[in-house]
């Protein structure tokens, strides 16, 4: 029988509600446990209790003999696993977990937003690899304002450091912030495309990789991807990957 745990932790480890939606959704009479109503403050068994929202079964997240994990990455963190400069590490979020996982990727510094993190190398190589063609999804909100020009110059072919870059998709979203979709993933180089073009990266957040949103993760929070979604970054993972 598993440890019983609040009912807003389980929404946030399956990825379905963040803790202050999952509060309302309970308030709200959405949330039911074994077919009654729940309240506020009502704890569950994952493993016996069939918990519904809004008619339909929320089913715990895969035990998994390897970690994979979705991270939203505050500003201010760095994604290497040591620092000489004694900076805060991602890892340190993730302190509390029974295994010393990585970020797979990197977001800089002053990046924030969607961030992989595991122990299994396999996972990670895969989806590091040039042929990997999961894309990555970044709201960037750029001074000064961009205009036609710039924005064609952004979507277009462009060099870094000599080599030509894959065509990355921009969208506006409002008049200072742009979707940009990347099937790449060079050093800063949003950053380093926006400069080229005469553009100041004023904040740089990753959204989503593929299919697979940050959702309503609050910064400095983690939550274990779901099976369906490892199995979706990574098709070949083994089977035995997955402990039911």
């Amino acid at each position: 029988m598993a440890e019983p745990i609040r009912l807003q932790k389980y929404f946030t480890d399956c990825g379905v509600l963040s803790r202050r939606a999952a509060e309302r959704a309970i308030a709200n009479g959405e949330v039911r446990v074994n077919g009654v109503c729940a309240m506020i403050g009502d704890k569950i068994d994952p493993d016996r209790d069939c918990i519904e929202f809004r008619g339909k079964r929320i089913l715990p997240p895969a035990r998994s003999a390897h970690h994979y994990l979705m991270l939203h990455k505050p500003r201010g963190y760095v994604t290497t696993m040591s620092d000489e400069r004694g900076r805060r590490k991602v890892t340190d979020l993730v302190k509390d977990l029974d295994s010393r996982v990585y970020p797979v990727g990197r977001l800089d510094m002053d990046s924030e937003g969607l961030l992989l993190l595991t122990d299994d190398g396999d996972f990670a190589n895969h989806l590091t690899h040039p042929r990997h063609e999961i894309p990555k999804i970044y709201h960037v909100t750029v001074s000064p304002l961009p205009n036609a020009e710039q924005l064609a110059a952004l979507g277009s072919a462009m060099l870094l450091d000599g080599y030509p870059i894959r065509p990355v998709k921009v969208r506006p979203l409002s008049t200072d912030t742009l979707e940009m979709t990347l099937f790449e993933g060079r050093n800063r180089q949003i950053r380093r495309m926006c400069a080229t073009v005469g553009l100041n990266v004023l904040r740089l957040r990753r959204v989503a990789i593929g299919k697979i949103p940050l959702g309503s993760l609050p910064a400095g929070s983690w939550r274990d991807l779901t099976e369906e979604e490892v199995r979706y970054l990574f098709p070949n993972v083994e089977k035995q990957s997955f402990n039911k």
